[in-house]
């Protein structure tokens, strides 16, 4: 597993070094007593340190059984907090296994696509930034829609909502695009909350409470006909 720092955060890694860097100058040059400038810079420091692990990006190759057909990947870092069967009004119009995974500010905020296939539909909805906690978040909130079909037939949705904090969605996705389990999505900037919205009788592998790694946690199969 390699690290590096997200495309997504590299410009805002600079402009912040560049804005701690001069608030750093200033205090030491005009702030009495000198504890007062230490103490600026630890926090800066901290402060940095914080963003730095938030844009970092692993490269991860899944090296489980995989079973292009039927295997569901987890697309994100976090931890499982719905598991539920729900009406799905924006795409499916019919009831759907939904799988909520959210990512606090210490995840890794990149997002893997959670089964191989085509992408046949991208859509973006605007809306609220409440907490992503909240279950009406996946219907409310700012939030991006990718639908793939897998070689197997069924279409998987996957759906990235902003938070409190976050503000921007990034998804690379494109209908016709192909895509694999070891590719990234896309990325929410200090957000959030990413939904799986699966067909009825697909088998889960993971409970409430659980945590998932981002292209490496076998949570589901899907239903074979």
């Amino acid at each position: 597993m390699k690290m590096k720092i997200h495309q997504e955060g590299r410009e805002i890694l600079l402009v912040v070094f560049a804005v701690l860097a001069v608030v750093n100058i200033l205090s030491y040059y005009f702030i009495e007593p000198r504890w007062v400038f230490s103490l600026i810079l630890a926090a800066s420091v901290i402060f940095y340190l914080v963003i730095a692990n938030f844009f970092r990006s692993p490269r991860r190759v899944y090296r489980g059984n995989f079973d292009k057909n039927v295997s569901v990947i987890a697309p994100a870092d976090g931890k499982v907090v719905a598991l539920e069967e729900v009406m799905e009004n924006e795409f499916f119009h019919e009831k759907r296994l939904q799988l909520s995974i959210f990512m606090n500010l210490f995840n890794v905020h990149a997002n893997w696509f959670p089964v191989e296939g085509e992408v046949v539909h991208v859509s973006h909805q605007d809306g609220r930034f409440q907490s992503a906690f909240l279950p009406k978040s996946s219907t409310e909130n700012e939030r991006s829609t990718v639908v793939i079909k897998t070689p197997g037939g069924e279409n998987v949705l996957m759906r990235q909502i902003a938070g409190a904090m976050a503000r921007r969605i990034v998804t690379y996705a494109e209908p016709g695009d192909s895509c694999s389990i070891n590719e990234h999505m896309g990325f929410i900037k200090f957000g959030s909350r990413v939904d799986l919205f699966l067909p009825i009788g697909t088998r889960v592998y993971v409970k409430l409470g659980d945590r998932t790694t981002g292209g490496m946690t076998h949570v589901a199969d899907l239903p074979v006909e």
